[in-house]
């Protein structure tokens, strides 16, 4: 059964308002922020840019294995953000990018629920790195069980500033224009719904 879509409305409708060009998405993970992202930067010509890249060492052979400090992160994504006019930021900074809020415009909101969440990090995992390596007795099988583990846990509530009661806090503190959408649309249509078009 579908969740229904929640929005929190604090400012205009129109992505076409000159006020929305600092859009940043977050939410549960496996709930297509990223992907939301990408599409969103590219249909209305924008930047567009992921926390993951700042969070983590990517270009690493093993990835999620090293982090970077809040402090790395940071100037990174000051670095980039200033290079940008307009931009759109996926993932989740909650906590070390707290710095960035006055910057946003616009806030968006994804989630759905854990099972669908979990079938949807096992279908790009597997896409991502192939089968062999995920599965008992690949390279990246326990990195991909402890994150399979950690994405299910999110709607438990704890003090974890990756889960679903603490980042909806942090939402509701936000003043910009803020958005939830809680079901499982196409990314076609929720492009549709966050431009308001």
């Amino acid at each position: 059964m579908k969740a229904s879509r929640i929005y929190i409305l604090t400012g205009l409708e129109k992505m076409s308002d000159p006020a929305f060009q600092h859009i940043h998405i977050f939410g549960a993970p496996g709930a297509g922020v990223t992907t939301l992202g990408k599409t969103l930067a590219a249909h209305l010509g924008y930047a567009h840019f992921d926390t993951d890249d700042y969070h983590w060492f990517t270009e690493d052979a093993l990835p999620y294995k090293r982090r970077r400090n809040p402090d790395h992160r940071r100037q990174l994504l000051t670095r980039d953000l200033d290079a940008s006019d307009r931009w759109v930021l996926s993932g989740s900074l909650c906590g070390w990018g707290d710095v960035f809020i006055p910057r946003f415009d616009k806030v968006v909101y994804l989630w759905l629920p854990a099972e669908l969440r979990t079938k949807r990090i096992a279908a790009r995992e597997t896409l991502r790195y192939g089968t062999a390596r995920i599965t008992d007795g690949g390279d990246l099988h326990a990195i991909f069980e402890k994150f399979q583990t950690w994405a299910a846990a999110y709607d438990e509530t704890s003090d974890n500033i990756r889960s679903r009661s603490k980042e909806l806090e942090w939402l509701s503190a936000l003043r910009c224009h803020t958005q939830r959408i809680e079901a499982d649309y196409t990314v076609e249509r929720l492009v549709e719904m966050v431009t308001g078009l």
